[in-house]
């Protein structure tokens, strides 16, 4: 009986190529889905695509590394100090693009009545700038409560203040004369309602909350004699401090602008420019507290 002869089977030596076009689909797959979630800087696509053509046209074929992130130029030239000397500084009030002097330019227009009557006060320096307020203008006899021409003021300080990114902090001042009621025992709390409530109103006109602070300083900071009746009313006061930066700012606070000199230190700090503020979403303000009560 006869054998069956099987037939050889030839050996496919392409079948890799299956397995190639597998991995080349997949491959290509992961590249479109990456570059799907990727997001594209122009600035770096650019420099990449000069850095190319540069290469395959230029004649000498220099070649030139590929800048990634900030360019820092390379020279043995020590920097210049911001500050030249203890008592000079760069930036000033008097320069024309000053932020500082157009606030001070701005609300001494503004209020030439006010300043002539000797009810406020604008002075500054390369540092800061002063607007200073008698408390009687703004509030009544025992009262924290702002009247309807603070309003009127404050509206007019803060649509001035508003196109402007420095940092602010309002000051209040009582004379030396006790009060003592349930809601205000010293005049710590008088000083402090004050300034809480001018806060609160240039908030409410659109002045970003995270430049502005407040700050009472009650009895122990005067500018006059409290003996007499005149310099007791000079002393009860309120002041709204425009500060160059926020280094400024820390440093004004934690002396009162009474006492506060524009001395190197502070200049030096005065070198750096108003930082923009962060706003953190989601996050009430604390100037956004009820209304002070009634008080002296």
């Amino acid at each position: 009986m006869a054998r069956r002869r099987h037939q050889e089977e030839h050996v496919n030596h392409e079948r890799w190529l299956v397995s190639y076009a597998d991995f080349i689909t997949l491959l290509f797959a992961f590249f479109v889905v990456m570059y799907s979630i990727s997001s594209i800087n122009e600035g770096k696509y650019k420099v990449i695509s000069e850095a190319l053509i540069g290469v395959f046209t230029d004649s000498d074929r220099a070649l030139k590394p590929i800048p990634i992130g900030e360019e820092r130029p390379k020279t043995v030239t020590p920097a210049k100090p911001l500050v030249k000397d203890a008592e000079q500084v760069d930036a000033g009030i008097a320069g024309a693009s000053d932020p500082l002097k157009s606030i001070a330019d701005d609300i001494s227009a503004a209020f030439g009545d006010l300043i002539s009557s000797n009810q406020m006060t604008v002075r500054g320096n390369e540092l800061w700038v002063e607007i200073e307020l008698n408390s009687s203008l703004l509030f009544g006899s025992g009262d924290a409560m702002p009247s309807d021409i603070a309003f009127t003021i404050i509206d007019k300080v803060a649509s001035i203040l508003k196109p402007f990114d420095n940092p602010i902090h309002v000051e209040g001042f009582t004379d030396d004369q006790p009060i003592r009621t349930a809601q205000y025992p010293t005049n710590w709390e008088l000083s402090s309602a004050r300034s809480a409530s001018i806060v609160r109103m240039l908030a409410m006109q659109g002045v970003n909350p995270g430049r502005l602070a407040s700050v009472g300083y009650g009895e122990f900071q005067p500018v006059a004699n409290n003996a007499t009746v005149e310099g007791r009313a000079k002393n009860r006061r309120v002041v709204l401090v425009v500060s160059r930066n926020l280094d400024v700012r820390r440093s004004l606070t934690g002396t009162g602008t009474a006492n506060a000199k524009p001395d190197a230190a502070l200049k030096r700090a005065g070198t750096q420019t108003a930082p923009t503020p962060v706003k953190t979403p989601g996050r009430e303000s604390a100037v956004n507290s009820p209304s002070p009560a009634l008080i002296r």
